[in-house]
């Protein structure tokens, strides 16, 4: 399939790429969105099937009215043409616009794994972000998930991980997770959070321009309470427990840095682990095109973007967690100003006035929950950090400490650590940190796995 030029052509269906969407439309664009998923929302949104017949999805999220109004937008822009909205097409690269032409995306669409490429005068990347995992023993076992897969078990299939789930990681997705788990019927005996909320401190301004987002937390506090979630700080899982899945967790107190205390390991009977320490950019496309990054304050590396959303490369843009980390209400004001922006129009100063103050908030939160350098010290030897290639820590320690390697690419090719399906998506930060070195983006050609036909089949002029 081959799609004549359109005015924008928006990557990811999440609270960002929906939001740029219906403004666009609104604005006079003609856009087509493309998204991976089967309907619109993201991650952040996912509702359940049809089928499963929901009678109140929207009990299971937060700012629901937010998606369910841009949803509406959506389908009645679609109706008129103003959007083509494409889902189950993963789009896998994004070649440059030669001199006064268009864009062109090229996905993998449908079951069927076709071929699909979509044309277009301007670029929007709203491709959003992963869970970010720092392994420990035992963390392949069966029943130890992300935190953020047991919310999306929960919202997209209306199934619990397990009947009695410890939450564990840091990050404030661990709370609204407890709740929801706690909520549908699940015994979560303990929260289990490496960070101190105390790192919020020195953020005061952050947090008093944000009364909506301390209501938020206190919501979440309320709801563990009511169902008698106990609330570890400074604390983690460091080892995962049994034979055909795990029968429970040690939980130890962590110092400063997230080493863990001597003597003060406890066990913790469970059949699940939901655990996550956060969510990382997804990149690839954007550092495809050569896009500048930035570090970001939870040692993750965001977009560079302008006040206007674009990126360093001139005609495309990237709104939501590709910037940095901020959730959906942030996400949903970037991807309204990226759409003015692309449009020629003058940006309404009251979403500046959100983005500044919610992207104040992300900081603080961000800061508040990077992982200290110690954490490495509840991994062993045997210890499975690449799980794709079964890598265990001791043989990336071998080659950093005893072959030389000093960044995380030697790494890879010594051992290879990050080689497997998910290409260093979950092992990533691990390795880095084993390596020594901060997270770096790569540049990769490819986003998703693609049929070799797909690439027997373009033209020779593609990069």
């Amino acid at each position: 399939m081959t799609t004549s030029p359109s005015d924008l052509a928006i990557v990811g269906a999440g609270p960002a790429g929906l939001a740029a969407a219906v403004t666009a439309a609104g604005l006079g664009l003609r856009v087509i969105l493309l998204d991976a998923g089967e309907r619109p929302g993201g991650q952040f949104y996912r509702h359940p099937a049809p089928g499963l017949g929901a009678a109140r999805p929207e009990a299971l999220h937060h700012g629901w009215s937010a998606f369910a109004s841009r949803e509406a937008a959506l389908r009645a822009h679609a109706s008129v043409g103003r959007i083509t909205y494409l889902p189950h097409h993963h789009v896998w690269t994004v070649v440059p616009a030669a001199e006064g032409a268009a864009w062109t995306l090229h996905a993998v669409a449908g079951s069927d794994e076709a071929p699909a490429t979509v044309r277009a005068r301007a670029v929007l990347l709203a491709t959003g972000a992963y869970e970010r995992q720092l392994p420990f023993p035992g963390w392949t076992l069966p029943g130890v998930v992300g935190a953020g897969g047991a919310q999306a078990m929960l919202k997209g299939g209306l199934v619990l991980p397990g009947s009695r789930v410890v939450v564990a990681g840091s990050g404030p997705l661990l709370l609204a997770v407890a709740g929801s788990l706690a909520s549908a019927g699940a015994r979560v005996p303990v929260v289990v959070e490496a960070a101190a909320y105390t790192g919020y401190a020195a953020h005061a301004p952050a947090l008093l321009r944000n009364p909506g987002k301390l209501a938020e937390g206190a919501t979440y506090g309320g709801a563990l309470l009511r169902h008698g979630v106990r609330l570890l700080t400074r604390h983690a899982v460091t080892e995962a427990h049994g034979t055909d899945r795990v029968e429970a967790v040690t939980v130890a107190r962590l110092d400063r840095d997230w080493r863990p205390v001597p003597g003060t390991a406890r066990r913790i009977p469970c059949d699940a682990v939901a655990v996550g320490h956060g969510l990382v950019p997804q990149l690839e496309l954007a550092t495809g095109l050569g896009c500048a990054t930035r570090p970001s304050p939870d040692a993750t590396v965001a977009l560079e973007l302008d006040a206007q959303q674009r990126t360093s490369v001139p005609g495309v843009w990237s709104a939501g967690e590709t910037g940095g980390i901020g959730g959906a209400q942030l996400a949903l004001a970037e991807g309204e100003i990226a759409a003015h922006s692309v449009a020629g129009r003058p940006v309404p100063a009251r979403l500046v006035r959100t983005r500044t103050r919610l992207r104040a908030f992300a900081a603080a939160m961000a800061g508040a929950h990077r992982p200290g350098s110690g954490w490495t010290g509840w991994l062993r030897e045997d210890t499975d950090v690449c799980r794709c290639e079964e890598v265990p820590a001791g043989r990336i320690r071998e080659a950093v400490e005893d072959l030389g390697a000093r960044d995380a690419r030697t790494v890879k090719l010594l051992t290879r650590a990050g080689m497997g399906w998910c290409q260093g998506r979950m092992c990533g930060p691990a390795v880095a940190a084993l390596a020594g070195t901060d997270p770096a983006p790569d540049r990769r050609p490819l986003s998703c796995p693609v049929p070799l036909r797909h690439l027997a089949a373009l033209p020779a002029e593609l990069p």
